[in-house]
């Protein structure tokens, strides 16, 4: 005879998965503490399986748990389908999707992606995440995004990677700095100007490093800094040189608060969709990915 699993048994499973604990799972379920510790116990008894490493208060999926973890929400997104299909009219879209995504993305190109894409379907709920490329990975990875944009492309080989679109990064000096009149770079200058970086892990500092390794020996850093806001007033202040994302100085290189230094470097990159195989996509989910690819 199967296990006899109830929508609520999965339910808890998958809110708990997601909050790490009864607790926070009961409070979002608006169910007792211990009504919630009942339906995960009954749900693990049923399948013959243990769900979850217990850690203190905390809840951590082991390797059973992760597997089963997607497809208990595909039969809970199903089901929620099915009823709302019952009241929604034909072809609406409903639910909530989380995007992780990098700063240059996240800042300049995403925000306005997702309100056009709200306006086209109300009942859906964009949430946004901004994170430099290893942390927006390792949400994906994680199940803690449905969807991942990325500065470069992915080398994990547990997730999925697509090329989206081109973006192509810049060189900026303030205007009273010395290379400005010149208005170019040499490999000298590489290695003996102060640079302001963003951090390593993100995909900025990833391209332009890649894009130096046969012009200098070394950089002098002189500051990490991981906002892009933060690294032009830097530049501005006249501390060193930066390299960005042309989409993210437009409008200070268009204005002159900022100058853009020709150089042999590559500085073109790609911006990648990545996802987990496993995790389930749902309608939305595949909207929102064509609704990105046509945007282009």
């Amino acid at each position: 005879m199967h296990p006899s699993v109830s929508f609520r048994q999965l339910q808890v499973f998958v809110v708990v998965a997601k909050g790490g604990t009864v607790a926070a799972a009961a409070r979002n379920l608006n169910l007792s503490q211990s009504a919630t510790s009942q339906s995960l116990s009954d749900l693990e008894r049923q399948l013959g399986q243990v769900l979850f490493e217990r850690l203190g208060r905390r809840l951590q999926l082991n390797d059973v748990g992760r597997r089963l973890l997607p497809r208990a929400e595909r039969l809970l997104d199903d089901l929620i389908q099915f009823i709302e299909a019952s009241q929604e009219p034909e072809g609406s879209l409903q639910g909530s999707l989380t995007v992780a995504a990098s700063a240059t993305i996240g800042t300049y190109l995403i925000p306005s992606l997702v309100c056009r894409f709200g306006e086209l379907h109300p009942g859906a709920d964009i949430q946004m995440r901004l994170r430099n490329t290893g942390e927006v990975v390792g949400e994906v990875l994680r199940f803690e995004a449905d969807l991942g944009l990325i500065e470069g492309q992915c080398s994990e080989q547990r997730l999925i990677s697509e090329v989206w679109r081109k973006d192509a990064m810049v060189i900026i000096c303030a205007p009273n700095h010395h290379l400005a009149a010149a208005g170019c770079l040499s490999d000298k200058d590489l290695g003996e100007e102060q640079w302001i970086l963003r951090e390593s892990g993100s995909g900025s500092r990833a391209v332009f490093e890649s894009a130096i390794m046969h012009h200098a020996e070394r950089l002098r850093v002189r500051m990490e800094l991981n906002q892009h806001e933060a690294i032009k007033q830097a530049v501005l202040a006249g501390f060193g040189l930066g390299c960005m994302s042309r989409l993210s100085v437009a409008g200070e290189l268009e204005r002159g608060e900022l100058i853009a230094l020709s150089s042999d470097l590559e500085l073109t990159r790609t911006f990648s969709l990545i996802w987990h195989p496993d995790r389930y996509r749902s309608p939305l989910w595949q909207a929102f990915k064509v609704f990105l690819q046509e945007a282009n």
